[in-house]
């Protein structure tokens, strides 16, 4: 029978008939579709799946050489011309982080994890570095410094601090009394005393620089004024024991001699301190976690803001405005949130509501778990019920956009290694608990002339 308009008669007749006859059970009811949450007993066993998939960055996912991080992994294959080898520095800072919280949970087994650890010390004692501090990106097979850009071809001062930070919380989490420790303790300390903060002040100015090169010096030119995620610099810079720089290199270079304070209060959230480049509504979310992977933003204060509001206050008016939602993009509100750089539909730019451009970015939310906790909640699980759409080998893709129905099966190390570090803040401190256990950070810390207040 060819005429599907029949079959459907037929078939309609043969269900009236089987209704009228008696049946001893009731046919079973069509299975609806699983929720994916359902897996799950409770949120501390989503929150273990989430940092487990996305610390395998660093794990399983590392350059085989030097056990760093990636600068992207790619799924679909399709890479920038040479770049399957190149090893980020700052994303390596963060996946060392995660690391730590894998060895904590049981994720990873110690032995392995200290392993891991030695291994990475060796390979940045050999690798390229200038004047103590490495470049943004290295070839992993070779160590040797892989330019981002042609005059940015030496020392990066910012993302060696990213890393530096989580090096300082593995030396405090090793155990002195195990050989095998007491290695990584050892050449962690030496790196960290071998990093010329000092240098970095191009002639002894009152401020830090961002970049120096062998061949072109200081002509990147760019001198680290707050506020954006930078703060992390001139904490080391003032605990290191061996290359200090002076407290007038922060009031007068960071904080514009009191220039950095901000009267902005989006969405009625006192921001603080001034957003370069975005002073009103406020910037990118990375710029509240970069440098509080280990700095702990309770209590601490300055004579220019109160830490813990100026994170957590960021957080809150990006939630705000996407639950406002004023460009009207699909999938916005309470549950769906987070604009911070990433991949975007075209290339890569910082989103955050001056740069709205319909992309949510998922480590936006969940890096913000400690600030945040009930909104990234709501947006972890709500990212994670649109299954595999966004979800891959290594946790959430780097960005996705409802309204343009798009998403891309990438990673990127910068927004993927911050998840499980920032999420294990919000649940134990661990990392925040580790940095500031440093004597040489609390010592920094008074120099600044920041306060902790519990």
């Amino acid at each position: 029978m060819k005429n599907p308009f029949f079959k459907t008669i037929i078939f309609s007749v043969a269900l009236l008939l089987a209704s009228c006859t008696e049946a001893k059970s009731s046919p079973a009811p069509l299975p609806e579709k699983q929720d994916p949450m359902a897996q799950f007993d409770n949120d501390d066993q989503f929150l273990d799946y989430l940092q487990k998939a996305h610390l395998n960055y660093m794990w399983d996912g590392a350059e085989a050489t030097s056990g760093l991080a990636c600068e992207r992994i790619h799924l679909d294959g399709v890479y920038p011309q040479n770049d399957q080898n190149t090893v980020t520095i700052g994303g390596s800072g963060f996946g060392v982080a995660g690391l730590i919280v894998g060895i904590e949970r049981g994720f990873i087994p110690r032995a392995e994890g200290v392993a891991r650890f030695n291994k990475i010390v060796d390979y940045l004692t050999k690798a390229d570095r200038f004047h103590g501090v490495w470049p943004h990106w290295l070839d992993g097979p070779t160590g040797k410094v892989k330019p981002f850009g042609k005059k940015d071809n030496g020392g990066d001062l910012v993302e060696s601090c990213f890393l530096m930070t989580s090096l300082l919380c593995v030396r405090q989490y090793m155990n002195p009394a195990v050989a095998e420790e007491k290695a990584v303790i050892d050449k962690i300390n030496v790196l960290w005393h071998e990093m010329e903060f000092d240098w970095y002040r191009n002639g002894g100015k009152n401020v830090l620089y961002w970049h120096w090169s062998p061949e072109y010096n200081w002509e990147m030119n760019f001198p680290l004024e707050g506020y954006n995620e930078c703060l992390i610099t001139y904490i080391l810079g003032a605990a290191s024991p061996t290359h200090s720089i002076p407290a007038e290199c922060y009031h007068e270079g960071w904080a514009r001699s009191g220039g950095i304070k901000s009267s902005a209060t989006p969405y009625g959230l006192p921001l603080e301190l001034k957003h370069n480049g975005a002073e009103a509504l406020g910037g990118p979310l990375f710029w509240a976690q970069y440098s509080y992977i280990g700095l702990d933003p309770r209590g601490l204060k300055d004579k220019y803001a109160n830490y813990w509001n100026v994170v957590r206050n960021h957080a809150l008016s990006d939630y705000r405005y996407c639950v406002d939602n004023p460009k009207g993009f699909k999938g916005y509100g309470e549950d769906c949130w987070g604009l911070t750089a990433s991949y975007t539909i075209n290339g890569y730019t910082a989103h955050c509501p001056g740069n709205d451009k319909g992309v949510i970015t998922p480590t936006a939310a969940l890096s913000s778990f400690p600030y945040t906790p009930e909104e990234s909640m709501r947006a972890a699980k709500y990212f994670f019920r649109k299954g595999d759409w966004i979800w891959g080998k290594y946790g959430f893709y780097d960005a996705f956009s409802e309204t343009a129905n798009w998403t891309t099966p990438r990673y990127l190390a910068i927004d993927q290694c911050t998840i499980a570090p920032m999420i294990e803040n919000y649940r134990s401190g661990l990392l925040w608990n580790l940095f500031m256990s440093c004597p040489e950070v609390k010592a920094g810390l008074d120099k600044l002339g920041f306060t902790i207040e519990k």
